[in-house]
């Protein structure tokens, strides 16, 4: 079953068996949240998978990252010919090293990138032209707090984030220690699953991958007698 947050809302104090004078709506929204960020952490899946173009600027090796930005998966460029190539990520100092003079006229089409702080990446060498600049990263998914009638998660795996609020949920409530193990265990069971298909199933193509098959115990024909 799908969940609207009315819905998972509904089914958190039921299943804990608490109503809306403990568990608030505030309070609920704040179990989600946290249940929500676990799973995103845990895991790469399809759901935060996001593209964004921009134009690099001349003379600058400054990149603002975007705000949403969780994970950088790839980045690159298009030249003035019109061809694309892949950006090589390397550490700080490693840009330091390869570009020492950053700020002098020798610039050049960049072919190195970093992690410069919480809200700026460095190119290296410094784009001589305003680039064209695909990037490929993980996004802050939006949350079934604000998206009410349901996200990509509430939608396609239900069981999962309920699990991780009631484990938040019995927490909060200092519930018996044999229910907050029994729904943690649920929670680690449907992240399991949750992992096999998005970077299990979902990352593999039959005609290149072949079917997956599991392995039998068979005896060989011959055993029999």
């Amino acid at each position: 079953m799908a969940y609207s947050l009315t819905d998972l809302q509904t089914d958190i104090r039921n299943y804990t068996e608490v109503d809306s004078n403990v568990l608030s709506d505030s309070v609920l929204a704040r179990f989600i949240k946290n249940a929500e960020a676990k799973i995103y952490r845990e895991l790469d899946t399809d759901q935060s998978a996001f593209y964004a173009t921009s134009n690099l600027q001349s003379g600058n090796r400054y990149v603002t990252i975007p705000s949403d930005l969780r994970a950088i998966r790839y980045a690159q460029l298009t030249d003035s010919d019109g061809s694309q190539f892949f950006l090589e990520q390397r550490d700080t100092s490693f840009i330091a090293e390869f570009y020492s003079n950053p700020g002098s006229s020798s610039v050049d089409i960049p072919k190195y990138y970093a992690n410069w702080d919480e809200n700026y990446w460095v190119v290296a060498p410094t784009p001589d032209k305003a680039y064209a600049i695909t990037l490929a990263y993980d996004k802050e998914p939006t949350s079934i707090t604000t998206d009410t009638a349901g996200t990509y998660l509430s939608n396609k795996y239900p069981d999962l984030l309920l699990y991780g609020c009631l484990v938040n949920a019995y927490g909060y409530l200092k519930g018996p220690a044999d229910m907050l193990q029994y729904y943690q265990a649920q929670y680690e069971k449907s992240l399991e699953s949750y992992a096999i298909e998005q970077i299990g199933r979902r990352r593999r193509d039959e005609y290149t991958d072949g079917e997956v098959r599991a392995q039998l115990n068979s005896k060989p024909p011959s055993s029999y007698k």
